[in-house]
């Protein structure tokens, strides 16, 4: 088996070897075990799905909750020749029915699915007569009320175990606790346990956490001398452009990025950073996922992260190279306030979560008794300033209205428009004789794209204006005109968020919400806020503090944090304050305040300490107010 996966592995992935503990992995997966694996980001956690897929008769189905990157790994794929499809919220009922069916009835080896999309029975449905290999649950930790990203969608997923009882689970995540470790696997009812996790600990990581009045001035002054390419992390969109302009008024090459960006603009940006175009990259969290940049020598977080799960994901982009890199925190005391007013607006309450559901049929103009199964573009801005309500208690309203099971949201990602012919070639011959306007649109679908009888094309509507020489708004106006024809589909292109209606529009009074979860769910998140306080004020080692955060007990000190480094320096200081101390004492006795004022290294708070800790060691002799050096040491 393993020199099949190594062979594999070489054939579509062009590596010779696996990276580490990805070859038991998938040894394990092999032997039909339910197999949860804990991987760093960048680790290779697709690798370890992908390989023993392509060895296993039938298809892997991966669930994730990360559109953009699901729509990259299946591009991936198919340029190495395998087939592969991804099912996601935005498509619509037409297209989904054709992925499905290619699953069913073609050579499709990957079906990628966004959690939510189990919530529909026409899925469940088809997957139940699909020959599965492998359930894939990419970003595990979402299942788990203990996480730190707590997904409701994923609580569908152990229908899946109903359709396919003998198929084995691999969960992966690159973060979790303990608790979020049983928790996954309960949730996801793993038949014996089979656990693989590597060290939390990056060697190669100097972990830094810096109470800086000076935001600003510090991030210039440390990517001046770090060098190389970074990240740097902010909390709102408004402050990537702030930041970028900075740097870029002080002379770095810098860019900044964000969700509200048009898709060709974002792809833009990440690409010129990819190719060290652009050397630091300023972005909110929604930056960063998926990528594996190897030569990240910073990555600077200008704001506290939400939790110690996310800043660990974030700061592990650094250094996967190998080599030595910086993942630098700064913060200020307003900056602590604000993580807790935050947090306290972000649990709201039962009667404020009922008007938001309310609001969103009005918004949607959805009758009573009606909506099950709508999907709309969802605009979160212009909703809350409509009915003059703030975004983070609303964005947490729509999460519990999910866990519900009344709605369900999908992040925000880019969806080409697509296009398919709905009539023979033969009838469409007939018109194209019969409408001369038509022709030279219908001719270059044509020729550009194979299949489109069959499937959806993602097309590109000013390319095809470009070539006919023509304004985008003719050819968006032809393709409608084509579909009012039923000759066609004509499903425009889309950049914004999915909402879809699970249930039937209620009265909002006969709403039921679940307020236990609710405060279940903020206990926890006070508990993941209080790690990230303890954290900060760690006096020990950045790298122990978050081990243990992981339940990852390692005694030894990473002698690169800038805790280490400063009780290395203090260390030095010390040794060289003793050594001057008694210099001093073998030529003269002094008083304190004399000894004091001849010494030249340190401050006086730190000479008084080291004269009090040589004369607890007895090293010094104190008589009638003269110190002594003891000559017997």
């Amino acid at each position: 088996m393993e020199s099949k996966s190594v062979a594999i592995l070489k054939q579509y992935w062009g590596y010779d070897t696996f990276r580490p503990l990805q070859r038991e992995i998938i040894e394990s997966i092999l032997q039909g075990r339910d197999t949860l694996a804990l991987l760093p980001t960048g680790g290779g956690k697709s690798v370890c799905f992908q390989v023993p897929a392509m060895q296993l008769a039938g298809i892997c189905i991966v669930v994730s909750p990360l559109i953009a990157l699901m729509k990259d790994q299946v591009q991936n794929l198919r340029k190495k020749g395998i087939d592969a499809v991804a099912i996601f919220s935005g498509m619509s009922h037409r297209e989904v029915d054709i992925a499905l069916d290619n699953c069913v009835y073609g050579r499709i080896k990957f079906l990628y699915l966004a959690p939510e999309r189990l919530y529909s029975d026409l899925v469940r449905e088809r997957i139940r007569y699909m020959k599965v290999s492998l359930f894939a649950i990419d970003e595990a930790h979402c299942i788990s009320q203990w996480g730190y990203d707590f997904r409701p969608p994923y609580l569908q997923l152990s229908s899946l175990r109903t359709l396919h009882p003998d198929v084995p689970f691999l969960a992966l995540t690159a973060t979790a606790t303990p608790a979020v470790v049983e928790d996954i696997q309960e949730k996801l009812e793993f038949v014996g346990r089979q656990v693989f996790q590597m060290s939390f600990r990056r060697a190669n990581l100097g972990y830094m956490a810096l109470a800086e009045d000076d935001k600003m001035g510090r991030m210039l002054r440390m990517i001046n001398k770090l060098g190389g390419s970074g990240v740097v992390y902010v909390r709102n969109r408004r402050e990537t452009q702030e930041v970028a302009q900075y740097l870029v008024n002080h002379g770095v090459s810098a860019d900044f990025y964000h969700a509200g960006l048009e898709a060709s603009m974002r792809s833009a940006k990440q690409d010129s950073w990819m190719d060290n175009k652009v050397r630091v990259i300023v972005a909110t969290n929604a930056f960063g996922m998926g990528i594996d940049k190897p030569d990240v020598r910073f990555v600077l977080h200008l704001d506290i992260p939400d939790s110690l799960e996310a800043y660990y994901q974030e700061a592990g982009r650094a250094g996967r190279d190998g080599k030595k890199a910086f993942p630098v925190l700064m913060y200020q005391q307003v900056d602590r306030d604000k993580l807790w007013e935050n947090f306290e607006a972000s649990y709201p309450s039962v009667k404020f979560i009922q008007h938001v559901y309310h609001h969103l049929g009005n918004y949607f103009q959805i009758a009573y008794g009606a909506g099950k199964g709508s999907f709309f573009d969802f605009d979160i801005v212009d909703f809350c300033k409509r009915y003059q309500i703030e975004i983070l208690p609303t964005m947490s309203a729509l999460k519990f209205l999910e866990k519900d099971g009344w709605i369900s949201v999908s992040e925000a990602v880019f969806i080409p428009s697509r296009f398919k012919f709905e009539v023979e070639y033969q009838e469409l011959y007939k018109f194209q004789v019969q409408s001369a306007k038509y022709d030279p649109l219908i001719k270059l679908i044509l020729r550009t794209y194979g299949g489109v009888f069959e499937f959806y094309v993602p097309l590109n509507e000013y390319d095809f204006a470009k070539k006919l020489k023509t304004s985008y708004s003719n050819i968006v106006d032809m393709l409608n005109s084509l579909q009012k024809l039923q000759l066609a589909s004509y499903l425009p292109k889309t950049d914004a968020p999915q909402l879809e209606f699970l249930q039937a529009r209620v009265d909002y009074k006969n709403l039921f919400i679940d307020a236990a979860f609710i405060q279940e769910r903020k206990t926890i998140k006070e508990t993941q806020l209080k790690a990230i306080y303890a954290y900060l004020d760690d006096t020990a080692c950045r790298s122990k503090a978050l081990q243990r955060y992981f339940g990852e007990q390692d005694e030894t000190f990473c002698e690169v944090c800038d805790l280490c480094l400063m009780r290395a320096h203090r260390s030095g200081i010390e040794n060289k304050l003793r050594e001057e101390i008694k210099n001093l004492l073998l030529v003269n006795q002094r008083s304190i305040k004399q000894l004091v004022d001849d010494l030249t290294i340190g401050n006086d708070e730190i000479r008084v300490r080291v004269i009090r800790e040589l004369l607890d060691e007895e090293q010094l002799t104190l008589e009638d107010g003269v110190y002594r050096w003891n000559t017997g040491f």
